[in-house]
């Protein structure tokens, strides 16, 4: 039996979480922290404003906001649990800083940017093209209020291209208005949209002589994030101490 803590339980990750949770065998919540919340019931749990309601969790889920997740983080990796951390605005900076907090500790640090399967897939496949073409820019879609741009999928994806692609980026012309061209992620342009009716969207586009290539990725339920939360949270003990990023290390792709 794996006990899992949630930080951030009140939110729309959190309640899923624990709904996942409550329908598996083999995993049990342990505590809910929700600033905020000390002490109100979420889905049948009381919910506690003191980071010591998660001690003596086996696993820490931290689905809060990104500014308050580097507070929260350094706290679950101190007590001795495994964290998985499905917030967002995690960059490659950002990411090889955990890996220098986690230097020498037998737990685990999993950082997933997106627990939706066929986005996962879609971050392999812009992988496999990238070498294979000289223009590649990602559009990324949100809800209107998401609190960070750009997504942690879109800079997980433009890493992951970063690190395969083989040209220089090429000239994309002088923009007439700041931002017109989007932002330069280690070298691949990223353009954000935040809409009313949005919930989570990616395309990545690939251009050479004669071809385009288009990659996409449509969330249109929460639900769908449900078979990658629940496979990295009995994952856990499966990987090697330290840092891991991305579900597609527990898929085999």
């Amino acid at each position: 039996m794996t006990i899992v803590g949630v930080s951030g339980a009140n939110g729309t990750m959190g309640r899923l979480t624990i709904g996942a949770v409550e329908q598996a065998d083999d995993l049990r919540i342990g505590g809910l922290y929700a600033p905020g919340r000390d002490g109100q019931d979420i889905l049948g749990y009381t919910a506690s404003a003191d980071p010591a309601a998660l001690s003596g969790c086996d696993v820490v889920l931290e689905v809060t906001h990104p500014a308050a997740a580097q507070e929260n983080v350094p706290r679950w990796r101190d007590s001795g649990a495994d964290v998985l951390i499905g917030t967002s605005g995690y960059t490659s900076e950002r990411i090889e800083a955990l890996r220098e907090q986690w230097a020498g500790l037998d737990s685990r640090c999993l950082v997933v940017p997106n627990f939706a399967i066929g986005a996962v897939l879609l971050m392999r496949f812009a992988e496999l093209a990238t070498p294979h073409f000289e223009s590649a820019e990602i559009i990324e879609m949100h809800r209107h209020d998401k609190p960070d741009a750009p997504s942690g999928t879109a800079l997980n994806t433009a890493a992951r291209m970063a690190a395969v692609r083989q040209r220089e980026a090429h000239a994309r012309g002088r923009e007439l208005v700041q931002g017109a061209l989007g932002a330069d992620v280690e070298g691949i342009p990223i353009h954000s949209l935040r809409a009313h009716g949005a919930l989570a969207h990616q395309e990545v586009v690939f251009g050479t002589v004669g071809q385009l290539l288009t990659l996409r990725h449509d969330t249109t339920d929460y639900a769908c994030f449900v078979p990658g939360i629940l496979l990295a949270l009995r994952s856990m003990k499966s990987l090697p101490a330290g840092v891991t990023v991305g579900l597609e290390n527990l898929l085999g792709i």
